[in-house]
């Protein structure tokens, strides 16, 4: 049987493009091998967010021409944000790449698997829903960005911002509720500006009210939100809609306003801090999670510490924080530049990264002795992983049941930094024993986003 490999490196967005491309190659006849060797066709889907991102898409491509050369037959493609409109300098870079395709382009792709099939292909790209989805999964609702801040490059290789219709939406997930998804995450670069290029009035409130009414579907996410964007309509969605879970990624990024105007950021961080009040204030119980760079051009001692203390003043439960990198073709290598030393950025991070330990922890430990409902995931370290509504990474033992997919009534025992350890009612009291007798719970991060 003719079989595929994916690899994939990257945001949701990534995931769920390759889960797609993988659903429509099965629907051709070909099966998912676990490793390159294996496959008739090699496919990586990359990102170039950061430069050790693009490093490692770089070395996994530079591998495939051992594959390439025991294999002659076989067919690598490269797909995703390293593929820009222009792919001259890929072809010559990486000769024994067949296909170079541009994020959610890979019509291409399936129209050769089919003819090495001897079949045709009709697949309608927009409805490449995956045949077996996990309980919890992706629902892109837009693609690309109209922001270009000046740091990132998704603009360049994702495009304009283009909405999905609500009612394509709608069927979607009700399709993934017929095949056992419970959970939806709805995925776009600024997912807080679905609906503006719709007609009529429609925004992310809409889709989140209509989503919530559909059966099945018991858990509703949504990113990655924008400061500017997130409006009252949405923070009220998220308040009274019994299915949208408590948890919003709104990143700041500096917390130092002549940062943010060199990163065409358009807020200060006194409309940030009071976006973050109001949403507090509407929804209670609610967590919240962030995108901090350090490092970027020009950001001075006292420029950072001013990150510092928002992180200190906001206490986030989640904070994702990157080094800032230079990206060709972004309007930040092109005019500004790149003065501070990598020795000094990755010393930034050590400390933002400290910081937000202590105050994770923090958050953590008022969980204890709560009862919380965690979707189950899947089981690693012999424990069950699952998230709670507001995304909180929770672990449990249990031998007696495959937990996978369901939900589950915990009540946490323990906290450490990044995570939960729950224990079923009847197994509290030896659960809890065990662990502080082994000191076996080690922490896990939460997916980056």
């Amino acid at each position: 049987m003719a079989s595929y490999h994916i690899w994939t490196i990257g945001c949701q967005m990534n995931v769920s493009e390759s889960e797609r491309l993988g659903s429509g190659l099965e629907q051709l006849g070909y099966e998912k091998a676990k490793i390159a060797e294996d496959a008739d066709i090699v496919i990586l889907n990359s990102c170039v967010v950061r430069q050790g991102a693009e490093d490692k898409v770089t070395a996994r491509l530079d591998s495939l021409k051992g594959y390439k050369r025991e294999n002659p037959e076989g067919t690598v493609a490269l797909m995703g944000c390293m593929v820009g409109p222009r792919t001259e300098e890929l072809h010559k870079r990486f000769p024994h790449v067949e296909f170079f395709m541009r994020p959610q382009e890979f019509q291409s792709m399936l129209e050769f698997a089919a003819n090495r099939q001897g079949l045709s292909c009709d697949s309608d790209l927009a409805m490449l829903i995956p045949a077996a989805p996990m309980a919890s999964t992706f629902i892109p609702i837009m693609q690309g960005c109209d922001e270009f801040c000046t740091f990132c490059i998704i603009p360049y290789r994702r495009g304009r911002e283009k909405s999905r219709p609500i009612e394509e939406l709608i069927h979607e997930s009700e399709m993934l509720a017929q095949r056992g998804v419970v959970e939806v995450t709805l995925l776009g670069q600024i997912v807080d500006r679905y609906g503006h290029d719709l007609p009529g009035s429609i925004d992310l409130s809409d889709l989140l009210k209509a989503i919530n009414k559909i059966d099945g579907i018991e858990r509703i996410r949504f990113l990655t939100s924008h400061p500017r964007d997130m409006n009252d309509n949405i923070i009220h969605a998220v308040a009274s809609l019994d299915k949208v879970c408590e948890h919003i990624l709104l990143p700041f990024q500096s917390g130092n306003d002549d940062v943010l105007k060199r990163m065409r950021r358009p807020y200060d961080m006194k409309n940030y801090l009071e976006l973050i009040a109001k949403i507090r204030r509407d929804i209670p119980g609610v967590s919240l999670s962030t995108d901090v760079i350090v490092g970027f051009c020009g950001e001075t001692e006292d420029e950072f510490q001013d990150t510092v203390n928002i992180l200190k003043q906001v206490k986030f439960d989640i904070v994702h924080t990157s080094v800032y990198s230079n990206r060709p073709g972004t309007i930040a290598s092109r005019k500004l530049v790149d003065d501070v030393p990598l020795e000094i950025k990755v010393a930034r991070k050590n400390i933002i990264e400290e910081i937000q330990k202590d105050i994770s922890s923090k958050n953590n430990a008022e969980l204890v002795g709560q009862n919380v409902e965690v979707l189950v995931e899947r089981k690693r370290r012999d424990k069950w992983e699952g998230r709670t509504r507001t995304n909180k990474i929770v672990h449990f033992e249990d031998d007696r049941s495959d937990w996978k997919g369901k939900f589950v009534e915990l009540e946490i025992i323990k906290s450490a930094n990044w995570s939960l350890l729950g224990a079923l009612p009847e197994k509290k009291d030896s659960t809890n024993q065990k662990h502080l007798e082994n000191h076996d719970f080690q922490d896990i991060d939460l997916i980056k986003i």
